[in-house]
């Protein structure tokens, strides 16, 4: 794909999305940056007579090298330069798995941070307690918030994913960044086989996976990715989903997900794909041209890129592109977006709205872009990508991936979901994969998911 006709479909999405209709709570269409919001404390609404001068703010972040880095430069420039005096003291604290743990002990001992990186299941556990604030408050408010054309400018899946259902709808988090479940393919192996383009369906999956394995010893078409985020992929992206929002429930029975996992069992009992063997064997073997594809995050694109470059076997062609989803009639992909986001807990108002204010100055276009040049994750406003514009052409698979960014969907952000993906996983596509019905393994899966949610993850 030529690196310009990308690019054309980049700022076509941008502008598509930067005008699409949503109520904000400012009146007016231009955007208003952080530090140009009057200093002096409202005399309406939920955040009346709130002043955050002064306060400092506590952020625990996952980030950690180069990421970290560049996130404390950012930090170091809000402190400077906001009016009101707020310092962000931004901290890593470890994995996303280490601040779960802290912060389910610091909200026992009423000890939490002003800001924290969440997962949307994450910060829907927290919230069992009544631990966070609703974001929507600044989000809408008047003075603090967004009018209509900044709520626009947000990729609208990015900007709702945080809205819990379980929870009234409250704003349990904000995107700072976003990544997406993407196919990798090498091109050069394609056009080997004659092929001209990458699959959109599982059959020519199948097919050309099929072909490469055959084509020469050693090779192998595919190793299947076994998490629940690739079993979420593969059903939004046929057409379905793994949770029933009217009715509350997990729904990973349905057809789409019953056809993908069927797929994938087919796929190992032809010998034209295989299991992991060991942490990133997957994307070590794409890199090395043994595998054909690979399934795995947007925001892996600089290591895939780079285990290439390093590779024994040498350089070649390879793209990104969407996970097949037109077996059961889908006309579009629909892609699964995925991304940890930052939640406020409850402290006081003002140390509540000095979050907030870092939040939404990190969460400008500038900010974004320079975040996403750093960081390699996509930006969560469409106007950013008028910034990345260079980036994205010494980066064409980034440029091919942020071209898919209309059509998302996300995983449910409900809480107990990092309970469920485990299950999902162990019980039941490790089982699929050794043979098992998967019609009637994910029929049981399904029940017991619903049965640990309703009993253990209610508010």
């Amino acid at each position: 794909m030529k690196t310009h006709r990308i690019l054309a479909l980049v700022l076509a999405l941008a502008m598509l999305l930067s005008v699409a209709p949503m109520v904000g709570a400012q009146g007016g269409d231009e955007f208003v940056a952080t530090f140009d919001i009057p200093t002096t404390p409202t005399t309406e609404g939920a955040l009346a007579g709130v002043d955050p001068s002064g306060q400092t703010v506590v952020y625990w972040h996952q980030h950690s090298g180069d990421r970290e880095t560049q996130l404390a430069g950012l930090v170091e420039e809000f402190n400077t330069n906001n009016p009101w005096g707020i310092t962000v003291e931004a901290s890593n604290q470890g994995g996303y798995g280490d601040i779960y743990q802290k912060m389910i002990a610091g909200i026992a001992a009423g000890e939490v941070p002003n800001l924290v990186v969440a997962y949307q299941n994450q910060s829907a556990t927290y919230q069992l307690e009544d631990a966070l604030t609703d974001m929507n408050v600044f989000v809408n408010d008047a003075q603090w918030g967004y009018n209509a054309a900044e709520q626009a400018d947000f990729f609208q899946g990015f900007f709702n994913q945080d809205i819990n259902p379980q929870f009234d709808n409250q704003r349990l988090g904000f995107p700072p960044n976003r990544s997406m479940e993407m196919l990798y393919v090498n091109l050069d192996g394609l056009a080997e086989l004659g092929y001209d383009a990458p699959p959109t369906s599982w059959t020519e999956f199948a097919e050309m996976a099929c072909a490469w394995k055959e084509s020469a010893e050693g090779r192998m078409g595919y190793s299947v990715r076994t998490d629940a985020s690739f079993v979420a992929a593969a059903t939004f992206a046929l057409g379905g989903n793994v949770f029933d929002y009217e009715n509350d429930e997990y729904v990973f029975n349905g057809e789409e997900t019953v056809y993908a996992m069927q797929a994938m069992q087919d796929l190992i009992a032809s010998g034209c794909a295989n299991r992991i063997a060991e942490r990133y064997g997957d994307q070590n073997d794409f890199a090395r041209q043994v595998n054909l594809f690979y399934v795995g995050s947007s925001s892996g694109l600089p290591f895939i890129a780079s285990a290439i470059k390093e590779s024994e076997n040498g350089e070649f062609n390879w793209t990104v592109t969407a996970i097949p989803y037109a077996d059961l009639g889908a006309t579009e992909p629909t892609q699964n977006i995925y991304g940890a986001s930052v939640s406020i807990p409850k402290t006081t108002p003002e140390a509540e709205l000095a979050a907030w204010l870092f939040v939404r100055w990190m969460s400008e276009p500038t900010q974004q872009a320079l975040w996403a040049t750093y960081s390699n994750y996509f930006p969560v406003r469409a106007s950013a990508a008028e910034a990345l514009t260079d980036y994205m052409a010494a980066n064409p698979q980034y440029a091919a991936a942020f071209a898919l960014l209309g059509n998302t969907a996300a995983e449910p952000p409900v809480a107990g979901y990092d309970v469920v993906r485990d299950m999902i996983e162990q019980q039941a596509f490790y089982a699929i994969l050794d043979g098992a019905d998967p019609q009637s393994t994910l029929d049981d899966i399904t029940a017991q998911a619903n049965e640990v949610y309703q009993t253990q993850f209610q508010p």
